[in-house]
């Protein structure tokens, strides 16, 4: 199962970001736990310079901006194939 985190304080990108990723995940039909990330102290634990972040199993794949759905299906399924 995938851990993804989405960094960020609560900000509307943030909060499109954490939607954006449901999405995906219930369009792939997959099993994945989605943590949401507000505390400044855990968030400077990645190496992002703005929020939003997303965060695929420990692996930061996007920050600093809102991706489309399609980037991130791909980088889930990569992660998937990854396994």
């Amino acid at each position: 199962m995938l851990t993804i985190k989405v960094l960020g304080t609560g900000c509307a990108n943030c909060k499109r970001l954490e939607q954006i990723t449901h999405k995906v995940i219930s369009d792939l039909a997959i099993e994945a736990e989605v943590v949401k990330v507000t505390d400044y102290g855990k968030i400077m634990e990645y190496p992002i310079l703005s929020t939003p972040g997303l965060v695929i199993n420990e692996q930061v794949v996007c920050f600093g901006r809102v991706p489309t759905p399609p980037e991130v299906t791909t980088w889930i399924s990569n992660a998937l194939e990854a396994g």
